[in-house]
């Protein structure tokens, strides 16, 4: 009797060790604020507002420990809108990702599902606009080159290395999923990282054909992409260094969209023939306090537009101040600010200034301001 009762105590034992290597997390994040804004069409406007900083998510995350350094891994991941409860992509439950897969402690992971591309993965965590929570309201205007992640990859297969002395490779492919139309709606990047002591790098590329043209495929119509196209290019590098509590950073991504149309999401409601848009960024995080941060970035984009109108070469200068305080690892509260003025497209549809997240201006000045809080679960 005595062995029996201290073999099912150790049966128990095991049984709880293996219930521990796997886990199960729901989690989420939630954004809330008041946002002044000068210039919206032409009129200045004060409204609650969700997902200014931060996109707000709740999800759920597994990981199954298989033995051997081998884990089956999954994320499904809900956008939605605080203010109304809707859902950020109509039609969908998890909209932001949803991805299944297998990670290894020695080969690297691969997943399979709705997923970031490599500019996301790679460039987001140096740029303000992406910045560890993200910052949206600090993105590249019509959030360009994705970089604050307004759209994502589906039908993607994805795999990313493990890390060898700081260095990591990552790749991506979206499926068109059509049926004798292989590059229908396709897509595919890839990214490197660096990361060793107080230096990050970064290079990453991303290629849409026909992205968000079509109902279906690796990104679908009812995406953010700004510019539908029949091509679409982005490419970048940058790179961060941590000086005791200071983080600085520098970014340059260049965007080229070959046949636009107007998208169900575009802000530009005009077709192009070719759009390009470069994006030089720097930006400082700095920490007064383990309590209190501060943080800003300058971005100077530079565009060149052809259409059957004729041609111009849009220019945006923005400025982004933060400050930061935690109440605790959850919660936080916010004021930022942001400036953008808009030249040289006169006549043309890119003539207002445009901060990410609001409404065009009718000028060539946009000045927003917002205050709000951030709890995380």
């Amino acid at each position: 009797m005595k062995k029996i009762i201290i073999s099912a105590a150790a049966l128990s034992v095991f049984a709880g060790a293996a219930h521990a290597q796997s886990s199960v997390t729901l989690y989420g994040l939630i954004d809330a604020g008041i946002v002044y804004t000068n210039n919206q069409g032409g009129k200045s406007a004060v409204q609650e507002q969700s997902s200014m900083l931060s996109n707000e998510v709740w999800g759920v995350r597994g990981n199954e420990d298989l033995g051997g350094g081998l884990h089956a891994i999954f994320r499904l991941e809900n956008g939605f809108n605080l203010q109304n409860g809707k859902t950020t992509y109509s039609g969908t439950m998890f909209g932001r990702q949803s991805y299944v897969g297998l990670q290894s402690d020695n080969y690297g992971t691969l997943t399979l599902g709705r997923q970031y591309d490599a500019v996301v993965d790679d460039l987001g965590p140096i740029a303000l606009a992406n910045n560890g929570d993200g910052n949206n309201l600090a993105a590249h205007p019509f959030d360009n080159d994705n970089v604050d992640d307004s759209f994502y990859i589906n039908n993607s297969v994805k795999y990313v290395s493990p890390s060898y002395q700081g260095l990591q490779a990552e790749a991506l492919y979206g499926l068109s999923n059509a049926a004798g139309g292989f590059a229908d709606n396709r897509a595919y990047s890839f990214g490197v990282t660096y990361n060793n002591g107080p230096i990050n790098l970064a290079a990453a590329y991303l290629q849409l054909n026909n992205g968000a043209l079509t109902a279906t495929g690796a990104v679908s119509n009812g995406d953010f992409v700004n510019f539908p196209s029949a091509r679409q290019r982005v490419m970048g590098v940058g790179g961060n260094y941590t000086i005791g509590p200071a983080v600085v950073g520098l970014l340059w991504t260049h965007s080229l969209f070959d046949n636009t149309v107007p998208g169900a999401n575009s802000v530009i409601m005009e077709s192009f023939n070719t759009l390009h848009f470069d994006n030089y960024e720097a930006n400082v995080h700095y920490s007064l306090t383990s309590a209190l941060s501060l943080a800003g970035a300058y971005t100077f984009t530079e565009g060149a537009v052809s259409s059957a109108t004729g041609s111009a070469d849009p220019k945006w200068h923005q400025v982004t101040l933060m400050a930061d305080y935690s109440f605790s690892k959850r919660t936080d509260v916010y004021l930022e600010g942001v400036y953008q003025h808009a030249y040289g497209a006169v006549g043309t549809a890119f003539a207002g200034a445009y901060i990410n997240g609001l409404a065009q201006a009718s000028t060539g000045n946009q000045v927003a301001t917002t205050v709000g809080i951030r709890t995380r679960f």
